[in-house]
């Protein structure tokens, strides 16, 4: 009777700690996609695009320290 009551024991531990870690897996997952998600990331309004910025040298610098002639 004993062997029996051991071995029932043995798989209520390993029944229970199934049980345990399927439950630490979804609140884990509950929560790491409710984080990810959870900043208004798609509600948010995307600023306006900045302008291009051309490659192209100017051709008079705005500035010079001497005098056109």
């Amino acid at each position: 009777m004993e062997l029996r009551d051991a071995g029932l024991m043995r798989r209520l531990e390993q029944v229970a700690a199934l049980v345990v870690a399927a439950g630490l897996a979804l609140v884990s997952y509950w929560l790491f996609f409710s984080w990810a998600d959870g900043g208004g990331s798609r509600e948010r309004q995307r600023g306006p695009e900045p302008a291009p910025q051309s490659n192209a040298l100017p051709l008079k610098p705005l500035l010079t320290n001497r005098p056109e002639l």
